[in-house]
């Protein structure tokens, strides 16, 4: 049971972060006009951007690392609580279908488990064992980075996440959303959007949940760029598992090679349909197992494999 003491430790603590701040000017918010509210939740939205863009130097440093573990075989994993972790797994579970990584490349893990992505698994957050049981269970190595994710910047799973996994050797992140929080001081890259007090009281899903989902794109999606999962701003490591992404395919080959739709065809066929690979044949005028050869020469970098293929 949890004592009248700590109860008030935790309300003292709460009192003293911006996300938890409350807003006497917004008292009588349910009263406006639902018009009215939605223009002020939408002035609310619009401010996220320029906090995330005051961090911009600690996420690049942040990604910049990331790529280089990563590139050496690393993974990149995502630990939080409730919204923060479900943003997490979110972010993870969108990098196979999009840059064809492997899913256990990039992991979510949330507090409680599979199932607290619907529905709250009750004190979860507040144990550090759990993060350290966690990520155990998967095999942390001192060539992963872990990013605790953590609105409060106080949540026991996040920091104990970063904690255990800066101990072991492995890259740390820690994405907060107040100043001076003990995540971002836990880790080796801190990185605190601070957005200020939410529309609804601790209501940390809406500023702060946005942030950390900008936040997130970034630190996937560059890390990814680093990693030469794209060419250009196009897709070229995207999965084809389904009728819209082989479309997609067909597309982002004709508009890396200008090629004619028999021509793509015929590529995306002689290289099962990689697309990277099928961009290498048109552009780099090569065979199938010629362009799977320089581009894992390449470590998967087309612009590399290009200019080996010229070579060759």
């Amino acid at each position: 049971m949890t004592s009248t003491a700590d109860h008030a430790h935790l309300r003292a603590q709460l009192d003293t972060l911006t996300t938890e701040a409350f807003r006497p000017e917004l008292a009588e918010i349910d009263r406006r006009p639902t018009l009215d509210i939605a223009r002020t939740m939408n002035d609310e939205d619009a401010t996220v951007p320029a906090a995330v863009a005051r961090r911009l130097p600690e996420i690049a440093a942040a990604i910049d690392a990331t790529a280089a573990r990563m590139a050496r075989g690393g993974r990149l994993i995502y630990a939080g609580a409730g919204t923060a972790g479900r943003l997490g797994v979110l972010d993870a579970s969108e990098c196979p279908p999009t840059f064809n990584t492997d899913p256990s490349e990039v992991l979510g893990l949330i507090a409680g488990g599979p199932s607290a992505m619907v529905s709250a698994v009750e004190g979860a957050e507040d144990s550090t064992k759990f993060a350290v049981e966690d990520l155990t269970a998967i095999g942390l190595t001192d060539l992963d980075t872990v990013v605790g994710i953590s609105a409060s910047g106080r949540t026991p799973y996040a920091i104990g996440a970063v904690e255990h996994a800066r101990a072991l050797g492995a890259l740390t992140i820690g994405l907060s959303c107040n100043a001076g929080s003990a995540l971002a001081a836990a880790a080796e890259h801190g990185i605190e959007v601070v957005v200020g007090p939410e529309l609804l009281t601790g209501s940390t899903r809406l500023k702060a949940g946005t942030a950390q989902k900008l936040v997130l794109n970034m630190l996937s999606t560059l890390t990814m760029i680093r990693l030469g999962k794209t060419y250009g701003n196009l897709m070229v490591d995207v999965r084809a598992s389904n009728e819209k992404l082989r479309a997609r395919s067909r597309r982002i080959v004709a508009l890396a090679t200008g090629a004619s739709d028999q021509e793509i065809e015929t590529a995306l066929r002689d290289t099962d349909g990689e697309v990277k690979n099928a961009i290498l044949t048109l552009l780099g005028g090569v065979d199938a197992p010629t362009a799977a050869r320089l581009l894992d020469a390449a470590d998967g970098h087309l612009r590399a494999a290009l200019q080996a293929a010229g070579n060759h």
